[in-house]
């Protein structure tokens, strides 16, 4: 299966336009399955935590897998929407940067914080051509391409290469956020990123 054809089973309509006990039910998840994990979380839970019924869950999903499908694609969803926000409201590329950054230490303070739900996804389903994979890597791939483009934007002599490391940088940051010291990681993720600043002549 493809990523697209991954992405094609699950429906990635806007809130407000999806059905309200479907909403319900994602929203669920994305809360159950963040906290304790996609394996840990059963259909049971899901319907009695999101208040529908069981034949309404199975009218939206038919399946676990499939709605599982699509809490990673709705985060990733989510994730472009965010940083898309970020880059159109910032008047340079190395405020956008800036901006990406904070809101990465933000979530490492916030409440309820668990690491990154795509690493931790990843860990779930270790086959490499598992859907959820396929969906993972898309997400990192757009992570890398984003940041590739700000770099470039910058005047960076390797974007690609520093994009590669800011990427590093945050999975780093994020998992040493959670189980680590959390002052010490997002430090960390700042110093690496004045250096890559510090390389490109039109920051």
């Amino acid at each position: 299966m493809t990523v697209i054809d991954a992405i094609n089973i699950v429906d990635l309509v806007a809130p407000a336009q999806r059905a309200p006990a479907k909403g319900r039910i994602l929203d669920t998840v994305n809360v159950l399955f963040y906290e304790d994990g996609i394996r840990n979380v059963g259909v049971d839970r899901i319907i009695s935590a999101s208040s529908v019924t069981k034949a309404t869950f199975y009218k939206h999903y038919r399946a676990k897998d499939n709605l599982i499908l699509e809490y990673i694609s709705h985060r990733h969803t989510h994730a472009v929407a965010e940083l898309g926000a970020i880059i159109a409201a910032a008047a340079t590329p190395k405020i956008a940067l800036r901006e990406f950054v904070a809101s990465i230490i933000a979530e490492i303070d916030s409440v309820g914080f668990r690491g990154c739900a795509f690493i931790n996804a990843a860990a779930e389903f270790p086959q490499q051509d598992h859907p959820v994979r396929k969906i993972v890597t898309m997400h990192r791939e757009w992570y890398t391409d984003t940041l590739e483009n700000l770099l470039r934007d910058m005047g960076h002599p390797v974007p690609g290469d520093a994009a590669d490391e800011l990427l590093l940088a945050r999975d780093g940051a994020f998992t040493g956020g959670y189980a680590g010291d959390s002052i010490a990681a997002s430090a960390a993720l700042t110093r690496i990123t004045n250096r890559v600043l510090a390389e490109s002549t039109n920051a």
